[in-house]
């Protein structure tokens, strides 16, 4: 990797940890765990559009991993493992199908995944399946708090497209 690309890299990865730790202090926008905005998300998106697959999965890790070690425990880590692995798999499928246009639809597919990712974390965890009445809220939390960051992520590629990512 050469030295600008991981720079490059690198000021991503810090984004989405001061994304994540803002969002954090944040209170719950609905009554319902497990319901956020993601906005982190929105700079896996900006990667994933921007440069490739590994990329992208090096920044989300690198926030995942940081975010637990500064933040969280380890269920957190667990969780958003979970969660952010399901999603990115879905999201970078999405991406591949729609040919990097539409990161609304590839968001909102993403946030619904990352919902069922940790849903299955949790069915894992506590094997009561009393948790799955969840999923009808969790799938519309994740296409809503999804399109709002796909469309933030629009809005920033928009503002990114003239600087040519270092390769």
């Amino acid at each position: 990797m050469r030295t600008r690309k991981l720079t490059s890299l690198a000021l991503f990865a810090t984004l989405a940890l001061a994304i994540y730790s803002a969002e954090s202090l944040l209170p719950p926008i609905v009554p319902i765990p497990g319901i956020k905005l993601g906005l982190a998300n929105i700079i896996t998106l900006l990667v994933l559009h921007l440069y490739d697959v590994k990329s992208a999965a090096t920044v989300l890790l690198a926030r995942v991993l940081l975010s637990a070690l500064l933040f969280g425990q380890a269920m957190s880590l667990l969780y958003s493992l979970c969660g952010g692995l399901l999603c990115f798999i879905a999201m970078a499928l999405c991406c591949r199908l729609l040919h990097r246009h539409y990161p609304e639809l590839t968001s909102i597919v993403g946030g619904i995944f990352h919902n069922i990712g940790q849903l299955l974390a949790a069915l894992l965890l506590t094997a009561v399946p009393g948790v799955l009445v969840y999923l009808p809220y969790l799938l519309l939390g994740g296409a809503v708090t999804g399109l709002f960051t796909g469309l933030c992520a629009r809005f920033a590629l928009r503002r990114l497209r003239w600087h040519r990512p270092p390769s």
